[in-house]
């Protein structure tokens, strides 16, 4: 959940002493592993929940984190996350047996359900979502921050080491986006469970090496994050968003590797868990400091177990999908786990005990069942298996064990689950929660219906009948329905756009309705051209722009018949180009101007299409058959 009260790094000094401090907290670390400080007797289990908040009535983010933790009062399982949209909750650690995944969900629903009360005064509702459909590129400008002195510090500490000038998004799946973004707020469109595993030291190697090698299968029947800002992407585009969004570097002449601070490793661990820590102090730069008061040395030669703050605060900013995490347990003994955090938050509290409850009992029968599995599977295909799970999901093929190809699910079917199972057993799990837990994720992988799965099918099928911004509202809309009955996905029915009853269009953005697959020319172009495109595309509007996107004029298919038939009153066979006849400063729209705005300014001025600008570059246009359709789908909802 972060440390709070972290800062930039202002001076030499101060960073002298913070870099002396995170090399004390190592050493200090080495002689815990040691001498056998750590505690071994006992296996726990946690969780961290993260959610974004929605308004009821459109289903867009809810920037009300502070006020709803305000009205929640004083109730430490419940902090702030990165963007006023968040919050995240702390699941209580309990020991890995008996009744654990049903207690877990238990509490999990009880938090929600305590901040969901809060949330109905506000008119508005939890989503559980790897990213929420209906986020905006404008919801995540600086304002929306959360405003607490650690994220203005992880922020403007990012900023500062870009080696670029903006942050790029470049992902490609069904539809493509490609986007620049001022802001290392992007990383507030994600949202996960993250899982967390009590292993004993000597295990760890083994233990982390496992965690790896299945992190591309959890991703795969887990996956919930295909929908952003209206574009069809991989079916966990979190993983890529989530390095991109905090991805410092740019791309140059030479072929230098650099590692993100999101990434999954670059290798298997060999040493200690010390090997990681080392790894990623020796390649990322120092971005946040804290009070460094306690001295790790003396502490650790004096019996004391240090909170080794200062590797605990680097650590929090180097983003590995399977991150070390040291902490003190409550008999003050220090304790090792293993962080899972390829898991998407959702789609249900029920699924996401699931996907805990399968990736548990696999680590557990795995770690009995080999002793080093580096020796079975290459590394390059366990980081390729991952990156294939988060594009393609429940339909990726593997290379497995021994160099085997496999598709996930017979993978899920005929080999994991029996592990999963074994594994949940020797940790003496009840066998209800078995059942009922990994019953979902054989659901999943029979039905090949996982949440990204789901969103994909309902998103494309409401695309033929209504805008992007109808479509996602209605499947965000169904997926808050489903979530408040706990209903696994596998049983979701696909929503309807006729749920929408409350969609009103009056405060969205032009962004949200503009075409972005545009057809342009440019002035030299002959106007003969420019007839034939706007005939084959059948459009009636062509925007000029020049050798830098930039807007330069107009044309309309009504000017092409001025033209043409002026030139045949004439009997003129010069050849014509477009800066002849186009307007050369057409009315515009900018991305945010609304809806409503964007129909006044066409109602005044008499035209049929707005062009959309961001200063002068060309980034779409909208038409008077743009606003037909809105006007019929509102029509439509009026009938009785």
């Amino acid at each position: 959940m972060g440390f709070q009260k972290v800062s930039t790094i202002d001076g030499k000094n101060e960073m002298l002493h913070f870099v002396r401090s995170l090399l004390d907290d190592v050493q200090a670390f080495e002689y815990m592993l040691e001498n056998d400080w750590f505690e071994t007797n006992i296996t726990r289990i946690g969780a961290e929940q993260e959610m974004c908040l929605v308004h009821n009535k459109t289903f867009k983010p809810a920037t009300i984190n502070m006020e709803v933790l305000e009205k929640l009062g004083e109730r430490p399982w419940c902090v702030t996350e990165l963007a006023k949209f968040n919050l995240e909750t702390n699941l209580s650690p309990r020991e890995f047996t008996g009744d654990c995944l049903s207690q877990l969900e238990a509490e999990n629903l009880r938090y929600l359900n305590e901040i969901q009360s809060v949330l109905n005064e506000f008119d508005a509702s939890i989503i559980l979502c790897g990213i929420l459909p209906t986020l905006r590129k404008h919801d995540l400008e600086m304002h929306n921050l959360t405003p607490k002195d650690r994220y203005y510090a992880l922020m403007a500490a990012i900023q500062k080491h870009m080696l670029g000038t903006s942050f790029e998004l470049r992902v490609e799946g069904v539809d493509e986006l490609l986007v620049k973004h001022d802001s290392p707020l992007l990383e507030a469109c994600n949202t996960s469970f993250q899982v967390h595993l009590q292993v004993t030291p000597k295990d760890f190697v083994r233990m982390y090496n496992i965690a790896q090698v299945l992190a591309g299968p959890v991703t795969a029947i887990s996956a919930n994050s295909p929908l952003v800002f209206g574009r069809r992407l991989w079916h966990e585009t979190r993983i890529a968003l989530f390095q991109q969004s905090l991805d410092t570097r740019t791309t140059s002449d030479h072929m230098r590797e650099r590692l993100p601070r999101v990434n999954f490793g670059s290798d298997w661990l060999r040493g200690d868990i010390t090997e990681i820590y080392k790894e990623d102090i020796s390649r990322f730069r120092v971005l946040l400091a804290g009070g460094i008061e306690e001295n790790s040395i003396a502490m650790v030669k004096d019996g004391k177990t240090p909170k080794l703050r200062a590797l605990q605060i680097h650590n929090s900013t180097v983003y590995r999908w399977n991150r070390p995490c040291y902490g003190i347990s409550p008999n003050g003994k220090p304790h090792l786990r293993i962080e899972n955090r390829v898991m998407a938050a959702g789609p249900t509290p029920v699924d996401e005990v699931a996907n805990a409850a399968f990736w548990l009992g696999c680590m557990v029968a795995m770690g009995d069942r080999f002793d080093d599995i580096t020796k079975h599977i290459d590394f390059a295909d366990a980081r390729d298996n991952f990156l294939k799970a988060a594009k393609f999901g429940i339909d990726t093929t593997f290379s497995w064990m021994k160099d085997k190809k496999v598709p996930v699910t017979e993978l899920i079917l005929k080999e994991l689950l029996p592990i999963a199972k074994e594994g949940l057993k020797m940790r003496k799990v009840k066998q209800a929660d078995i059942s009922k837990y990994l019953g979902i994720i054989e659901a999943r992988a029979k039905g090949h219906r996982t949440g990204a799965r789901w969103q994909l099918r309902a998103f494309t099928a409401m695309k033929k009948e209504v805008t992007n911004d109808e479509a996602v509202t209605a499947v965000t809309a169904a997926i808050v329905k489903n979530q408040k009955n706990n209903k696994p996905v596998h049983t979701w029915n696909e929503p309807s756009v006729s749920d929408l009853e409350d969609w009103r269009p009056s405060k969205i953005k032009v962004e949200e309705f503009m075409s972005t697959d545009l057809f342009t020319v440019q002035k030299e172009d002959l106007i003969e051209l420019v007839a034939e495109i706007m005939n084959w595309r059948r459009i009636r509007y062509m925007p000029v722009e020049n050798s830098k996107g930039e807007l330069v004029g107009l044309i309309s298919s009504r000017m092409l018949l001025r033209h043409f038939a002026r030139r045949n009153e004439l009997n003129e066979n010069t050849a014509s180009t477009v800066k002849d006849i186009m307007v050369e400063k057409p009315v515009v729209a900018t991305p945010d101007t609304t809806i409503m705005e964007a129909m006044k300014k066409m109602r005044e001025y008499r035209i049929g299409c707005l062009p959309v600008v961001k200063g002068r570059e060309l980034v779409g246009i909208i038409t008077e058959m743009d606003f037909l359709r809105i006007t019929s789908r509102l029509m439509e909802r009026m009938e009785p």
